[in-house]
């Protein structure tokens, strides 16, 4: 039998078993949508990441106190505190690589106006910052280098902290006076919106002041909680860090063989540990849809070995009429394969679906080309392989026996 005729015949017997060819394919439309709906969101959350990420800039540098931790040991509080104004002024003056600089230091509590209040933190900074991560004025101008020596009592706040106390995001509050920890601040902007990242943090509660109004006034602390620095490039940021390294070692008077007692991270290096853990989190999850299709592999195999049985006599009389082994075997695998592929076309538009459905709720995702043609491939490959010993019974039947069969 040529390859059109076993086509016609594998069609007309599926198609005269419609309940036990859909219960055949049900495994393979569970097993692929699971696969490409994981996929999906696992793709969509690392873009999301490295979108989110890249919002900060991706020539950002963050230098915290204290050496790198490891297996959760508990620092030293005084490990905490080896960030000092000579280290900013000589990162800033010697550091060629860097093309902005912006010590912090950071108070939480309640901000205060009026009857109205609300949790909020203050960022201590300095005009840097704002270019170093990207933020825009909406209303009202930024503070200066003037604000920063004379320890100003004024301040740039999010949107949040706007309609928490004013009860309107958009109010124009410029002018306004606000209480933090018993200190006035002025309010001399207001920050563009920012919204929630992906970690679920609103990043437009926030309010920013002069790092040193910060430290003397709220913290009354001499160190520096982190320094944020701009690379010239992305390039270079490796370079950077070799650089600052070097400056703030000899600024800490560190021996050859001792270890730093500060941690510089890059922005493309948080960016590459965030997506390795989202990669592994969605081969754990991919895996684990991955085994419904081997259950489905298995339920084919029953279902055509099934099939096999009852059609005996049919397989008794091909044979009779000459009909050799390998095409009643070339017809059970076709079966098989057409099976389990139609059941991973119906599986990838469910796959879709659901990722369609997901990203509507909140959830990031992105169907990746690649894994529409692997789920393909791989639903093939099942209806191949688990097809094999269905059709190797019905090859070796003995046509007399066949016949006889009630």
């Amino acid at each position: 039998m040529n390859l059109t005729n076993l086509l016609k015949v594998a069609i007309t017997a599926i198609l005269s078993n419609k309940s036990r060819t859909l219960l055949s394919t049900l495994g393979i439309i569970i097993g692929v949508a699971a696969v490409i709906t994981m996929m999906a969101i696992g793709e969509g959350s690392k873009k999301s990441i490295r979108e989110e990420l890249s919002k900060m800039g991706t020539n950002l540098l963050t230098v915290r106190p204290g050496a790198e931790r490891r297996g959760g040991v508990r620092l030293d509080p005084s490990a905490m505190q080896t960030l000092k104004m000579p280290d900013y002024e000589s990162i800033r003056e010697e550091a060629s690589l860097i093309t902005h600089i912006s010590p912090e230091v950071t108070s939480s509590g309640q901000v205060i106006y009026g009857a109205n209040n609300t949790s909020t933190t203050v960022y201590g900074e300095n005009p840097d910052y704002m270019t170093i991560k990207l933020w825009t004025i909406e209303n009202g101008e930024c503070f200066n280098d003037e604000d920063v020596r004379k320890n100003a009592k004024v301040c740039l706040v999010g949107k949040t902290v706007v309609q928490e106390l004013f009860g309107d995001k958009n109010y124009n509050c410029i002018g306004k006076t606000i209480r933090f920890k018993s200190i006035p601040f002025r309010i001399i902007g207001i920050l563009k919106g920012k919204g929630y990242n992906n970690w679920g943090m609103d990043q437009d509660n926030v309010i920013i002041a002069p790092y040193t109004t910060v430290m003397k006034r709220l913290s009354a602390q001499t160190h520096f909680n982190s320094f944020n620095l701009s690379v010239m490039t992305e390039e270079l940021s490796d370079d950077a860090i070799e650089q600052v390294t070097r400056i703030l070692r000899n600024n800490h008077k560190l021996k050859q063989d001792a270890e730093n007692d500060f941690t510089i991270r890059s922005q493309q290096e948080m960016m590459e540990t965030m997506t390795s853990t989202m990669t592994t989190v969605q081969t754990v999850l991919v895996v684990a849809a991955a085994f419904s299709l081997l259950v489905a592999g298995i339920g084919i195999m029953n279902i055509m070995l099934v099939s096999v049985t009852e059609r005996t006599r049919e397989i008794g009389l091909r044979m009779s009429v000459g009909a050799r082994g390998r095409d009643i075997s070339r017809q059970f695998l076709i079966e098989s394969i057409m099976i389990s592929i139609t059941g991973g076309l119906i599986g990838i538009g469910l796959g879709y679906m659901l990722s369609w459905v997901a990203e509507s709720i909140g959830f990031p995702a992105s169907v990746p080309l690649w894994s529409v043609v692997v789920s393909f491939a791989v639903c093939a490959l099942i209806g191949l392989v688990f097809g094999i010993v269905p059709a190797s019974k019905a090859a070796k039947m003995d046509p007399i026996e066949a016949l006889r069969y009630e």
